[in-house]
């Protein structure tokens, strides 16, 4: 048998996609987290007034913590300030995983796999450096910075399981925005004005960009990418609920106004194009 050319750490950190016995945990988890009563905080949670992920921002404080802690304990300069910033780390960390299970939920299963192995290697991380915090406090130092060295570690083991399940995954990426610079520069013919229904989304192409548009009673028309920034599923199977175009996948909701994600799981904008009626047709280009 032919062997692979390469085999490096990215082929390890894509292994645990292939996990298919992690499927029926995983999905009774989602299934839990989804079920939350969280309200409006979901979308906090998602990072949506952001416009991207909030959870891989709030994992910098006890990551930042813990690897200071480390570095004290390396060079023996300050057993207290390693002890308080192990204290930190942990303190840090319930809104850290709060934002992280929530974005989880929303993953489709390759993802969600390797996210679940992400999640249990940061428990794994805060479990021993709770235990090092505990150690230190009884005077058992050699111990203590043994587990905090171990607890380090393994959240240096999630934070790039984390990384590749953000970029080479693609699970925080803005999916759609790429189709600005894929469609074609000048106005394009959508079709005649007569074959787009009111108030119902239809998909068309601006070159080879998909893109939806959207009749309003009062003969406006808003044209959006058609693919979710979420998860690049199709908005043109999606419904209109209160001026806003819903996903039929995660049911993010985008304003036909401007775009912009009024209730997540999506946070980043969905591309808007600029429209005009020439000669009873529809014409489209990317904003200039």
């Amino acid at each position: 048998m032919e062997q692979p050319l390469h085999q490096g750490p990215a082929d390890w950190l894509d292994a645990p996609g292939r996990w298919t016995f992690l499927d029926p945990a995983a999905q009774r988890l989602a299934d839990l987290v989804q079920a939350l009563p969280l309200g409006r905080a979901r979308d906090l949670l998602h990072g949506v007034p952001l416009g991207h992920p909030l959870h891989p921002a709030l994992a910098q404080i006890p990551i930042g913590c813990w690897l200071a802690a480390g570095l004290l304990d390396a060079t023996r300069l300050d057993d207290a300030a390693a002890r308080r910033l192990t204290a930190a780390g942990l303190v840090a960390l319930p809104p850290v995983l709060w934002a992280g299970w929530v974005d989880w939920a929303r993953l489709p299963p390759v993802q969600r796999r390797t996210g679940l192995v992400h999640a249990s290697s940061a428990v794994t991380a805060a479990l021993l450096h709770l235990c090092s915090l505990r150690a230190r406090r009884r005077g058992h130092g050699l111990r203590g910075r043994l587990l905090g060295l171990s607890g380090t570690t393994a959240v240096g083991l999630a934070a790039a399981l984390g990384g590749h399940l953000a970029y080479r995954q693609a699970a925080g990426a803005a999916h759609a925005e790429a189709e600005f610079r894929l469609a074609p520069p000048d106005w394009h013919s959508l079709g005649a004005t007569e074959d787009f229904p009111v108030d119902v989304p239809v998909r068309r192409h601006l070159g080879e960009v998909a893109v939806v548009v959207v009749r309003s009673a009062d003969d406006g028309w808003t044209v959006l990418a058609d693919r979710c920034t979420h998860m690049a599923a199709s908005l043109a199977g999606g419904e209109l609920v209160d001026g806003c175009l819903q996903c039929p996948l995660h049911r993010s909701r985008f304003r036909l106004a401007d775009g912009h994600p009024v209730q997540g799981p999506a946070t980043a904008p969905q591309p808007r194009f600029d429209t005009r009626v020439l000669a009873d047709h529809l014409e489209a280009r990317p904003p200039r």
